[in-house]
């Protein structure tokens, strides 16, 4: 079987979960000749096949990148330096660093910030008659969260949440003041102005913090803000939207969450299985080995498709219903294994008060538009989720 599945094309509409259902049912191992990803690479559905390449125990490696695009002959840059792209010892100092500013222990700070964003958004929607989740909420609650972390101050948190829009809204969105490369340039010129104030002035923050430790270079301490920036905002922001169009889809669900509250935790999860931002992440096979009997070789890359495992009829009855108390829900939308990400807390975090809040105030949300996917091969997002809110 042969498909070039970095296409994006492939992901601007529904058809990709018929064809992930055909890839599961099957068990298939697919191979992608050389194309969009210049060496080839092999690709896993099934949830089972996925954790097995994720497993802590697996001969893959992320260092030479974690997205398709990179491999053995086209490394990434920061492998071995940025949290994400690192393994070993390495990977191990930059968890002990940065967990405990993405951890649990952070919810007492960043309740109050949560609760009032979640606020102002509320009263955002309330203002309009119809509202564009994906441009105009999805972003907001991740930024202001991942901006507390870093020590980003209130007065530049605007323009830092502006230039993740532009980097991240992809070619097709409606943020057309700068391309995302540029934006991207820009986000690292903040970064790189926030770490000198830093060195000047520390505080009670992550980049103060990988600049205390004396391990990190400055380029180092750069190049993992960037990596915190983009984990905290890229998927969560997808989820937060993904949210509106599950209630959008079935009706409903937001009158289970106001007379049961109990449901609320599961209903977390099940916005991160039925949304499942990330897409894809990458590994490169340290040795011969196998995967569900597909023999894979030293140094071919391999892509695990975490939005196919999480729809695994296998493991999630009606896998593309969403279901507030579904139970047990084993989703891989944070990953598994040692690159699990940091950031699940927060996020769920995120999600919980927004899912709090948005069930007392809202009976339901209406469509007002057509959904409209990103052209991505790496989020499975969306540039556009035109809703109305029917208010309580």
């Amino acid at each position: 079987m042969t498909i070039d599945l970095a296409n994006p094309d492939l992901y601007t509409t529904d058809a990709r979960f018929d064809m992930w259902q055909e890839y599961i049912r099957s068990d298939a191992k697919v191979w992608s000749e050389p194309g969009i990803s210049p060496s080839g690479f092999w690709s896993v559905f099934s949830h089972s096949d996925v954790s097995a390449v994720l497993s802590p125990k697996a001969p893959f490696t992320s260092e030479y990148g974690m997205m398709l695009g990179f491999d053995a002959e086209h490394p990434d840059n920061s492998g071995g330096r940025m949290l994400v792209v690192s393994d070993g010892s390495w990977h191990s100092v930059l968890k002990r660093l940065i967990g405990p500013f993405l951890s649990r222990l952070r919810a007492p700070e960043l309740q109050s910030v949560l609760q009032q964003e979640v606020k102002e958004i509320i009263e955002r929607l309330r203002s309009e008659d119809s509202t564009d989740i994906a441009l105009g909420v999805g972003p907001r609650l991740p930024a202001a969260v991942v901006c507390e972390v870093l020590g980003v101050p209130l007065s530049e948190r605007e323009q830092l949440i502006e230039l993740t829009n532009h980097a991240f809204g992809g070619e097709e969105s409606s943020f057309d003041k700068m391309t995302p490369a540029v934006a991207h340039a820009e986000i690292l010129f903040y970064f790189h102005e926030l770490i000198e104030r830093r060195q000047k002035e520390p505080g009670p923050d992550l980049v103060s913090a990988l600049l205390a430790d004396g391990r990190l270079s400055t380029e180092d301490v750069l190049i993992n803000c960037d990596n915190v920036l983009i984990g905290g905002n890229e998927t969560t922001r997808h989820s937060i939207t993904g949210a509106f169009h599950a209630f959008q889809a079935f009706p409903g669900t937001l009158d289970a969450l106001r007379c049961d509250p109990a449901l609320t935790d599961r209903s977390v999860e099940e916005v991160v299985r039925w949304t499942s931002p990330a897409a894809h992440v990458l590994r490169v096979a340290t040795e011969d080995c196998e995967i569900g009997g597909q023999e894979i070789r030293e140094g071919q890359a391999v892509v695990a498709w975490l939005s196919a495992a999480n729809r695994d009829e296998r493991l999630f009855p009606e896998p593309h219903h969403f279901v507030p108390g579904r139970t047990p829900n084993r989703h891989l939308g944070f990953g598994t294994g040692p690159h699990h990400c940091l950031g699940a807390a927060l996020a769920r975090l995120e999600l919980r008060e927004l899912l709090s809040q948005l069930a007392t105030e809202a009976r339901g949300v209406e469509p007002r538009g057509t959904v409209r996917w990103m052209r991505s091969n790496l989020v499975q997002g969306y540039s556009s989720l035109q809703v109305s809110i029917d208010w309580r």
